[in-house]
């Protein structure tokens, strides 16, 4: 037994040399909930009118290969707008846009029910963090991105 685990230790190390990493967790190996994509800039004129207003939204992607309930998840700003999700799950594989302004919430879109922007044009930062507060994903942009960013 101690001549394989002297073996292994330095097959180990130089799979961390080459990797960065020793070994992913289930968690990352399952995958999880991700920012995928953020329109910012809503088409055309910013009118504030209901249809510019869910011009602009963040997606969100489960890449695992099961369900996880959002229940509680914040999306926000770096001016601290919130979202807050109800009890809601995300299916494997499957995106979701939580949309700024009214609307009516299915599985694949939530609105914010807010009567002005979120996300600021010149730059900004989309957060999601799990109900605990604990980070989960993040995406930024600045004026060099056009009207939206792929995360």
């Amino acid at each position: 037994m101690r001549i394989r685990a002297a073996l292994a230790l330095p097959a180990l190390a130089g799979a961390m040399a080459l990797t960065g990493t020793v070994l992913s967790t289930p968690a990352q190996a399952a995958g999880g909930v991700v920012i995928h994509h953020v329109w910012f800039d809503s088409p055309g004129s910013d009118t504030g009118s209901n249809t510019s207003l869910n011009g602009e939204w963040v997606e969100i992607k489960n890449t695992g290969r099961s369900a996880i309930s959002l229940k509680g998840w914040v999306l926000k700003d770096k001016a601290n707008h919130k979202y807050v999700f109800p009890n809601v799950k995300i299916g494997a594989g499957k995106t979701m846009k939580v949309k700024t302004g009214v609307g009516r919430d299915t599985a694949s879109n939530k609105y914010q029910d807010r009567g002005w922007y979120v996300w600021n044009n010149t730059s900004d930062t989309a957060t999601l963090t799990k109900a605990s507060g604990a980070k989960v994903d993040s995406c930024s942009w600045t004026t060099r991105d056009p009207s939206d960013k792929w995360c």
